[in-house]
């Protein structure tokens, strides 16, 4: 979770090595969500991850030796870590930060870029713009000004982090990543104006030879409700109108499914996936949420009851799309928050203030904490649809092209689902909650697949649930032949 890497014999599970990026954890400061890391990138015999404290490291695959690091935060002084994944696109390697949450200061966001094979610094871009007066560092923030309140002070750094979701098209050169929430969630703290706050809660295409941008979509414009753009970001081929297209596709937090054309965003299908109640539905015409009464009343100060909650009606968990199907499947959460804008405190490093006060609906034994389904990407509807009990969504889903989907649970079981139906064909409890990624690999012509035991994320994921093990272990398990 620090950012360490283990080597493994994918066929015997002995370690080959592991490496310790040593990260300062003062420096990296306590991250949203618990101490996590969303994985590695792995690029012609070197291994890239991210340390908390936001340093950059590219190890040998075949000895786990460091070949470079490079730091890449701004600004040690403010909150930003490090807890994504880095994407590897062309000739650089990029990676964001995370911190928007933490404190009314908050952190700028931003995504840089490092040369593959020495580390040197390539680009940066920023998404929100600096403080009144500043100058900006790439032209694109031009535009989002006039976008943000100008009577906001120089304090607050404006969030819209990109910490995790990235996606990277070769044809196009152009790397995708999602962005956060603005800082604080009450941008009315800021000032009187009622204004988008680009480029937070956007999906965002650059070069990734230059970081100039290509194209932005705004999925939640002035975002009052968490409702980040993070979610992975999911390229494929589908059907628009009789044509296959080339599309990039998120179920967003929102609580809606969108699909974009990956080379000039724009939107061609935009339909909620979940229940959602803070929005009516999204123009496609401008691609803007028609917001309803119920954020009317928030905006107001009221308190609601807020579908989807701010866990999202997706988090993190990566989703999968099967060519075969033409489905997409996820694990999705179902509830509510009770929900209200609030004054932010006094700011103290490693403490999350994010000018909401919220209490979720209750997740027991016998309750519905969110489902696994396939959806169809142009309609948003499920073909399937399965409920969790009495528990949130735990790992990411992972689909093989024979129609299986494999994914884990905060109690400890990995499961296998068949993809056409969502009938559940078998299950392994483990001794630890499982969040993790599953990841299929062959040998000698057989089919595995590996997932992580091992309980983390968010304490109100495990809130109610039996005590689990924090554990820490791998499992592989061969599919029949």
């Amino acid at each position: 979770t620090w950012g360490y890497v283990y080597a493994v014999d994918a066929a015997t599970g002995k370690e080959l090595w592991r490496y310790d990026p040593k990260p300062d954890y003062f420096r990296g400061r306590h991250p949203c969500c618990d101490l996590v890391n969303r994985g590695v990138a792995v690029w012609k015999g070197k291994v890239f991850v991210a340390s908390v404290d936001g340093r950059l490291h590219a190890i040998s695959a075949a000895t786990g030796k460091k070949i470079w690091e490079a730091d890449t935060i701004t600004d040690h002084k403010a909150p930003y870590s490090s807890s994504g994944a880095p994407q590897i696109a062309g000739n650089v390697v990029v990676i964001g930060n995370s911190g928007a949450d933490m404190g009314h200061t908050a952190v700028r966001g931003y995504v840089a870029a490092y040369d593959l094979e020495t580390g040197a610094f390539k680009w940066r871009f920023y998404t929100v713009p600096p403080a009144v007066g500043k100058p900006y560092e790439n032209p694109e923030l031009a535009q989002a000004d006039k976008t943000w309140d100008s009577h906001r002070k120089p304090e607050y750094n404006g969030g819209g982090t990109a910490w995790d979701g990235f996606a990277y098209d070769p044809a196009l050169n152009l790397v995708y990543f999602g962005t956060a929430n603005a800082a604080p969630y009450d941008l009315r703290q800021l000032g009187p104006a009622k204004l988008d706050s680009l480029f937070t809660a956007s999906i965002i295409a650059l070069d990734a030879t230059t970081g100039r941008m290509a194209w932005y979509f705004q999925t939640t414009p002035r975002d009052s409700w968490d409702y980040d753009s993070v979610q992975k970001l999911i390229l494929a081929d589908v059907p628009v109108d009789g044509v296959n297209r080339p599309v990039i596709m998120q179920a967003c937090k929102n609580g809606f499914f969108y699909v974009l054309d990956r080379k000039s965003g724009k939107l061609l299908s935009a339909k909620n996936f979940s229940y959602v109640n803070w929005a009516s539905h999204i123009d496609m015409k401008t691609g803007r949420p028609v917001e309803s009464e119920v954020s009317k009343r928030l905006r107001a100060g009221e308190q609601i009851q807020l579908y989807p909650s701010i866990r999202g009606g997706k988090n993190w968990m990566h989703a999968a799309f099967n060519p075969n199907t033409g489905l997409l499947y996820a694990s999705t959460n179902e509830g509510y928050s009770n929900y209200k804008l609030i004054p932010v405190g006094p700011f103290k490093p490693g403490f999350r203030y994010q000018g909401v006060e919220a209490t979720y609906s209750p997740v027991t034994p016998d309750t519905v904490g969110g489902y696994i389904q396939a959806i169809d990407p142009m309609t948003a509807k499920p073909k399937w649809k399965v409920p969790i009990m009495g528990q949130l969504p735990g790992s990411a889903v992972l689909v093989t092209g024979g129609g299986l989907l494999f994914t884990g649970l905060h109690t400890g079981e990995v499961i296998a689902v068949d993809a056409d139906n969502g009938e559940q064909l078998w299950q392994f409890k483990t001794p630890s909650g499982v969040n993790a990624q599953p990841v299929t690999w062959t040998r000698n012509g057989r089919q595995y697949m590996t997932i992580l035991s091992g309980s983390g994320g968010t304490t109100s994921q495990r809130r109610g649930l039996p005590d689990i093990p924090l554990g820490g272990t791998l499992f592989t398990f061969a599919l029949p032949e």
